[in-house]
């Protein structure tokens, strides 16, 4: 016997109820998401809306990167036309938690069943007859997947006079026909969820067959499953219990109600079986067909949630389409600043300096008043000068920014030269839960340089890691040229990328001095304490946590100073210095000796060429996590032995 006491339903995942809601369109999300909504509500889940941009084959994922762009925009904005107050759930009003979510995949069903698995769904709502499905083995109902589905399934068909959401609000009366079996249980459950939100109220009907006695179908049996659960739903007023066909008797009781919710087939074969085939056929009336999750084998079920296993090339193909965001995507403050009290973090931006005192002033004013004073979504602007002899520090004071000196910072570690360390150090001076740097020689500096990367933070919690991305014009002499700058990119960082790092191939500007992460991660990474930093930031963020967990977002134009050749040479010199370490750590071998780390520049002066060695030693600091002082402050215990070596593996200290 089937127990179906409890009217509650299965406790959620360690994960949060999660609901996976693929559309097509806004005016199929309009239409499915009344009951979407009542089933978030009674659960108090979220809601994951989602679309699928289809990419034919012959066409590289990477290319839908701007379709995937424009499709989380039209969900965005769906939701900000249903919401426009952006209310959260409370006490069962207001909204339900709802994230956008864009897969980019060669057919529809494999972006759906990839989300359903990747974010740990509980219940699949498909539009049954939706344009998503259409000339699908889904639109027959019969794909293999349906029957072996990740998670509780639903399936909704709104009748064809359905055009909007209104029709929901007409909904006074829901015929739920029921049978013993666990699909019946899951569709009393949707149908109360209906009925408490809309005001409706079920008539259950149980239809006892012809050879209902040899089978245990039996009037009975029926008062014994379904009698205590029954009585305690205030929804359900009004039990039938008849002999019959039961197709043909669920479809003479249909007239005086607007929607039909019904448990799929038990079959394996057929998920609406030949009774419920049968009735579909037989009305138009609103149906929603429940399918529940069948317990399986441990070893079956873990072959369903592993993740299928793509060539590089097609990883970060998909990645680039699916993790490339545009600034104007996080525009809405309000919104993030809504996002960032709702989970209870702090952002802190940091300002590595040194020399500035062309372009500070502008960097802070107009962060300052965009991001603190007119919206809160900045917690902190902090200056981390690196022993500037102009006046950065002064004029950065005199707008009220706290100041520090990276070689002061932790002073019992020593100091290195080097953007790396101070960057290492300013993570000790910054309380954020966030962390954000921009480089401070920007001559066009707007607000989107910092909510542009924290955008992607705050929606996406699988998100641990954001770069910019922008055009750079060169400027030469007195004319820009479009296009030009990111020479040691181009030449340096992505070659090797490409070579021994390819899933960072697609990364377009990794060395783009504006970037954001969350503080629990950047505190497990060693830095290095030269132009080295973004590199090794990048090459750990992925062994760390995947590829997944790094964004890139496109911040438009970015104008600064650009750098003579000497210089971009001895950038260069350092990024390969940090790929080759960690080749070394990755294969166990030994490649660079101390006479490596010394460059011999070209120098030139009339009449005569000559060379100048100069030491550029990338050193590397250890997590800021293993640092006793740090962790005292960040009010966290002292780390032992095991967990220390830990973190310590990709590690050299260095004093």
């Amino acid at each position: 016997m089937v127990d179906v006491r409890s009217p509650k339903w299965e406790t959620a995942s360690p994960y949060g109820y999660r609901i996976l809601v693929p559309v097509s369109s806004e005016a199929e999300a309009v239409i499915v998401f009344p009951l979407v909504e009542a089933l978030a509500r009674v659960r108090q889940g979220q809601i994951l809306l989602m679309q699928v941009v289809e990419v034919p084959p012959g066409k590289s994922l990477s290319e839908a990167a701007g379709e995937a762009i424009q499709a989380r925009e039209r969900l965005e904005t769906f939701i900000r036309k249903r919401y426009p107050q952006g209310e959260d759930l409370e006490q069962g009003r207001g909204r339900p938690p709802i994230r956008v979510l864009v897969k980019v995949a060669r057919n529809i069903w494999e972006g759906i069943w990839e989300a359903a698995v990747q974010e740990r769904v509980d219940l699949l709502v498909l539009h049954w007859g939706s344009p998503l499905l259409t000339g699908t083995m889904t639109d027959r109902l019969q794909d293999p997947r349906l029957m072996e589905p990740p998670c509780d399934l639903i399936l909704v068909r709104t009748a064809p006079t359905w055009k909007d959401e209104s029709a929901w609000r007409q909904v006074k009366h829901i015929l739920l026909p029921v049978r013993e079996s666990p699909h019946s249980i899951m569709a009393l459950r949707v149908a109360d969820a209906l009925a408490e939100v809309l005001g409706a109220q079920i008539t259950v009907l149980f239809v006892i067959p012809p050879n209902g006695a040899e089978t245990g179908q039996t009037e009975a049996a029926f008062r014994a499953a379904f009698g205590p659960v029954l009585r305690e739903l205030r929804s359900v007023t009004r039990t039938i219990v008849v002999e019959g066909e039961v197709a043909e008797t669920i479809l003479a009781e249909t007239a005086p109600y607007q929607i039909l919710v019904m448990g799929s087939s038990e079959s394996s074969r057929d998920w609406l079986g030949m009774d419920l085939r049968h009735v579909a056929e037989g009305t138009q009336m609103t149906l929603v067909i429940t399918r529940k999750m069948q317990p399986r084998p441990q070893a079956r079920a873990a072959e369903l949630l592993r993740p299928r296993q793509h060539p590089i090339a097609v990883l970060v193909d998909k990645w680039f389409a699916e993790n490339t965001f545009h600034s104007r995507e996080f525009e809405d403050l309000e919104q993030l600043v809504r996002l960032k009290e709702k989970q209870g973090v702090t952002i802190s931006l940091g300002l590595p300096a040194l020399n500035e005192e062309e372009t500070i002033g502008a960097v802070i004013d107009t962060v300052k008043t965009a991001l603190m004073d007119e919206v809160p979504l900045l917690d902190e602007i902090v200056l981390i000068d690196s022993g500037s002899v102009d006046y950065t520090r002064e004029i950065a004071m005199d707008k009220g920014i706290p100041v520090y000196i990276h070689q002061e910072i932790l002073p019992q570690y020593g100091a290195y030269h080097g953007k790396g360390e101070a960057l290492w150090k300013s993570l000790y001076v910054l309380s954020g839960d966030i962390i954000v740097w921009i480089d401070t020689d920007i001559r066009n500096i707007h607000p989107r340089f910092v909510y542009g990367v924290v955008g992607p933070l705050l929606k996406y919690p699988h998100i641990q890691y954001v770069k910019g991305f922008y055009r750079r014009p060169l400027k030469q002499g007195e004319r820009m040229i479009a296009g030009g700058g990111g020479r040691v990119t181009e030449l340096t960082a992505r070659p090797l990328f490409n070579l021994f790092f390819p899933e960072l191939s697609g990364l377009i500007q990794p060395l783009s001095g504006e970037y954001a992460g969350r503080r629990e991660a950047l505190e497990r990474l060693p830095f290095f304490t030269g132009y080295g930093v973004e590199t090794g930031l990048l090459i750990d963020i992925l062994e760390l946590y995947g590829l997944h967990a790094i964004a890139q977002v496109d911040l438009l134009e970015r104008v600064h100073r650009n750098q003579p050749l000497s210089a971009l040479s001895k950038m260069s010199f350092a990024i390969i210095q940090v790929v080759i370490k960690r080749l070394e750590e990755r294969h166990k071998i030994h490649l660079l000796e101390d006479i490596n780390k010394t460059m011999n520049l070209i120098r030139y002066e009339p009449g005569r060429y000559f060379l100048e060695p100069v030491e550029i030693r990338e050193y590397e600091r250890p997590p800021m996590l293993t640092i006793p002082e740090y962790r005292a402050k960040r009010g966290l215990p002292p780390l032992q032995p095991e967990e220390r070596e830990a973190l310590m593996a990709r590690a050299q200290v260095t004093w």
